[in-house]
């Protein structure tokens, strides 16, 4: 199912009266999304072409892969038809790159609002290039900031920094701010740990950067696949089982650093990881540092246990992860914690049945909790009161 060319919906019947809200969607970046790249990098800007059997596909300088975009614009697709290439760019959801085709899009859905986050983006996290990553950055910040400037209310777009800096990630959030944008997608590697013995998130000289966001009222989140990529064992299907660990390991870092202890007002969101997993990580963190930390140095010396910072400042996206659902139920996690995502276009959306799901999924959770879950926590985590003001 694509909404393309005129076509109008009526609104998904919906599981319940208070807003609900994708606190991870996409766009499906055009050829035109990086035009406004500094012209000292414009012969280096990422461009798409149409081939054939290949279908729409980005290039870009210095990476040496193209960047197919047929799992990009899949929502709604069966399983069989899931392919990475051969999709023409005709054939993806309109939606995806144009906004005024958006709203019906989540009308179909069923939702109020979607934080929207890159797609190509992502991916472009990894390039090797500091500077070609920060032009291609905020090329991308003032294409997004103009789509979710059409409908402001329901679209809450998240900008890129290549962080080379804290300084210069300082002022990156200051021009993201300025641009209306609500949150920031960080690369799951910052600019200088490319570099031997450099730093990481947890090193504090970040310290500054996270209380500028927290000053700004901008979320900082790391996506899957923003960081470098693990290679996995056995059959290709198992790289899907990989895709968490990225978000994990920043997870691990940030509570195991002490970045918490420093910056008690920062909260973080992992995106796409789904949310299951959780309280099982959590007990091992604990395992770990309680049992461990004495041989294994190098960590901070907490004030707390690591679930508590794990429950307190790391929030947690997903979209048909049932277990997430059962934990919450059964207080393995806390229903603050949880981000509830269409994950649309991607393949991996709910879109357009997810009324249906939620329906099945949160039908044990009482009526606040899923209220929050829904929609309630990223409207006090993005600030989005003046919205949905009652």
């Amino acid at each position: 199912m694509a909404l393309t060319a005129n076509e109008h919906v009526a609104s998904a019947p919906r599981v319940i009266d208070t807003p609900i809200i994708s606190a991870d969607s996409h766009i499906t970046e055009p050829g035109w999304a990086y035009e406004q790249i500094d012209p000292a990098f414009a012969d280096r800007a990422p461009y798409l072409t149409d081939e054939p059997g290949e279908g729409a596909c980005f290039h870009v300088p210095g990476m040496d892969y193209k960047i197919h975009l047929g799992l990009h614009s899949a929502a709604g697709k069966q399983s069989d038809m899931l392919s990475m290439k051969g999709t023409p760019f005709s054939e993806m959801h309109q939606a995806g790159w144009d906004p005024e085709f958006r709203v019906e899009a989540q009308q179909a859905d069923g939702i109020d609002g979607e934080v929207i986050y890159p797609s190509v983006g992502m991916l472009l996290c990894n390039h090797p290039d500091l500077d070609l990553k920060r032009a291609m950055f905020e090329a991308y910040n003032r294409w997004i900031a103009d789509y979710c400037s059409v409908a402001p209310d329901r679209f809450y777009g998240c900008g890129q920094t290549a962080l080379r800096t804290p300084e210069e990630g300082i002022a990156d959030l200051e021009a993201i701010s300025a641009a209306g944008l609500r949150g920031v997608m960080l690369p799951g590697t910052p600019g200088p740990a490319y570099e031997t013995d450099g730093t990481d998130y947890d090193d504090p000289v970040w310290d500054e950067f996270y209380t500028a966001a927290i000053d700004l009222g901008l979320v900082l989140s790391f996506h899957i696949l923003t960081g470098p990529a693990y290679r996995p064992r056995g059959p290709k299907l198992n790289t899907f089982m990989s895709i968490i660990r990225g978000n994990q390991d920043l997870i691990g870092t940030f509570i195991f650093g002490g970045v918490f202890d420093r910056v008690p007002d920062l909260k973080i969101v992992c995106v796409e990881a789904d949310a299951g997993w959780v309280p099982h990580y959590a007990y091992r963190m604990d395992h770990a540092y309680n049992r461990h930390r004495a041989w294994l140095s190098g960590g901070a010396a907490l004030e707390r246990q690591p679930s508590d910072y794990m429950a307190e400042h790391v929030k947690v996206t997903f979209q048909d992860d049932w277990s997430a659902f059962r934990m919450a139920e059964a207080g393995l996690l806390t229903p603050d914690q949880l981000l509830w995502a269409n994950d649309y276009p991607h393949s991996d959306s709910t879109w357009p049945y997810s009324q249906d799901m939620l329906d099945t999924h949160t039908s044990n959770l009482n009526t606040e909790d899923r209220a929050k879950i829904l929609g309630g926590n990223a409207i006090d985590l993005y600030g989005l009161h003046d919205v949905f003001a009652a």
